[in-house]
């Protein structure tokens, strides 16, 4: 995701809806705003939750890169607190929360789903396999 400051202007001048609904959509961008949708977080404590989910976990690169997109695009808000040792929390805005519903729903759609999916893949895999012996 590493992209020079002109092609991001760039790209948000092309397409901005597009550019903020791949953020949304990303790998981590989606299990961090479902995880924000029950509370609050530390950074650790974000982390360890993504990480719980299955799966590779998230580095702590990929996580810092994703909140700070999602805190330029309005949708998590960082509040860091002046204290010894440092705190800093993660929380969505009222713009993350109503996107974050969004994201859930779909996901929850696929979980609810995929016995369909993977018969429709069954199905295509097996005709795509018949045409390839039939020829």
């Amino acid at each position: 995701m590493a992209v020079s400051d002109k092609q991001l202007v760039d790209a948000e001048a092309l397409c901005p809806h597009r550019l903020v609904l791949e953020h949304v959509t990303s790998r981590w961008g989606v299990l961090v705003l479902i995880q924000l949708l029950d509370r609050p977080y530390r950074f650790s404590e974000l982390r360890r939750a993504i990480s719980g989910l299955g799966g590779r976990g998230v580095s702590e690169k990929m996580l810092t890169q994703t909140l700070q997109t999602l805190e330029r695009d309005g949708l998590v808000h960082r509040d860091a607190k002046p204290v010894i040792p440092p705190r800093v929390d993660y929380s969505l805005t009222g713009l993350g929360r109503e996107a974050a519903e969004q994201v859930r729903a779909l996901a929850q759609w696929t979980h609810d789903r995929m016995g369909e999916v993977e018969k429709a893949r069954l199905a295509y895999d097996e005709a795509r396999d018949a045409r390839s012996r039939a020829s």
